[in-house]
């Protein structure tokens, strides 16, 4: 009798794996890891404390509903209980969204390059990607993302700012196309950057989405908020769309620990919004130095990251950046990704990144 292995999806098939952002070297001289887009500070006021707490009582399951937490952001955002969904970061709750809108047969657009989860996400879904380049600027081409629109598309991912080219979409032109779109297909704002914006002409997500129902706003406690190894996102979309995403998220996902440290967290807003402004600065240091290195860097950049299309060159000025003992996050022959980090870690990066340009 031969044996045969279990029969797994065909769909699987042509899935790319999710990279993440590679660890710092451990034994070197010096280690940062900028690779991530993670927070470089230690936890909020009261977060230590909050979780340290819950974590007397992991024995028990947290609360599913996360009761508290929808609460605190209800009423931060003021906006109806009704309304919000939690998950394992906004990456949870955006698979959720794709899980509740679309299957075999239909389609997701969004922008290429975006956020590596997309793809993913979409194909394990079994719905067909429609990925739309970005201009030459790096920005979201919502004209051509209007005209991929078919009537077999059900959710459109609008990444502002955009990861990893740090690029966002201005007010007038996301709201000429938000009003364009067919009202029985969802938009998605994953605003998974939004504590870092700067430009007053960025819009906020959650204003956009008030009087329109079929667009959901994606945030995450992940960057700004530096709960990265908690896992802990939720969306703000009316109240179907809402109900659809706690249908379909992971029982008991979110846990205590999780909804504890976010509460706390957001009750700490005054440190955080002194830390992000700390980042920003460091971010415009970043990206003037580099312009003064001779570097072309994409203009902008709204979020805690710095993008470099370096093409071909892209792989060696990685391994020179490991080498010096800094992680950054390359895309092969496209560019890479270079997260705003402690002081002492930009240094390193603009650095290595003076000495490679030298060498061009």
């Amino acid at each position: 009798m031969s044996e045969k292995s279990p029969r797994l999806r065909a769909e699987l098939d042509g899935i790319p794996t999710y990279k993440p952002g590679k660890p710092a070297a451990a034994g070197g001289p010096v280690a940062f890891k900028l690779s991530s887009n993670e927070n470089p500070y230690p936890p909020l006021p009261g977060v230590l404390e909050s979780v340290v707490a819950a974590a007397g009582h992991f024995n028990r399951y947290p609360d599913m509903a996360c009761t508290g937490l929808v609460n605190e952001l209800a009423e931060r955002f003021g906006v109806p209980v009704e309304h919000i969904a939690t998950g394992t970061g906004s990456v949870g709750v955006a698979q959720s969204l794709i899980q509740s809108t679309a299957g075999p047969g239909d389609e997701v657009i969004y922008a290429w390059r975006s956020f590596e989860a997309y793809p993913i996400i979409v194909q394990i879904s079994g719905a067909t990607p429609v990925q739309v380049p970005l201009t030459d600027g790096d920005v979201h081409d919502l004209d051509a993302m209007f005209e991929a629109i078919t009537e077999r598309t059900r959710l459109i991912f609008v990444c502002n700012p955009n990861n990893p080219t740090g690029t966002a979409v201005r007010r007038a032109e996301l709201e000429r196309f938000l009003d364009r779109v067919p009202s029985d297909v969802l938009v998605v704002l994953d605003e998974a950057y939004k504590e870092f914006v700067r430009d007053l002409e960025i819009p906020d997500g959650i204003e956009l989405y008030r009087n329109r129902p079929n667009v959901a706003v994606l945030r995450t406690f992940s960057k700004a908020y530096g709960l990265a190894g908690l896992r802990v996102g939720f969306a703000v979309a009316h109240e179907p769309v809402a109900a659809a995403l706690r249908k379909t998220a992971v029982p008991f996902g979110v846990s205590q620990l999780a909804q504890d440290a976010a509460v706390a967290s957001l009750r700490a807003e005054d440190e955080l919004m002194g830390r992000v402004g700390s980042l920003v600065g460091e971010r415009a240091r970043v990206y003037g130095t580099l312009l003064a290195q001779g570097w072309t860097v994409v203009p902008e950049t709204q979020a805690n990251f710095v993008w470099m299309r370096l093409g071909e060159r892209t792989a060696d000025f990685a391994a020179a950046c490991e080498k010096a003992g800094v992680v950054v996050r390359p895309f092969a022959g496209e560019g890479l990704r270079v997260t705003i980090g402690e002081p002492e870690a930009n240094d390193l990066f603009l650095h290595t990144a003076e000495a490679f340009f030298k060498e061009l």
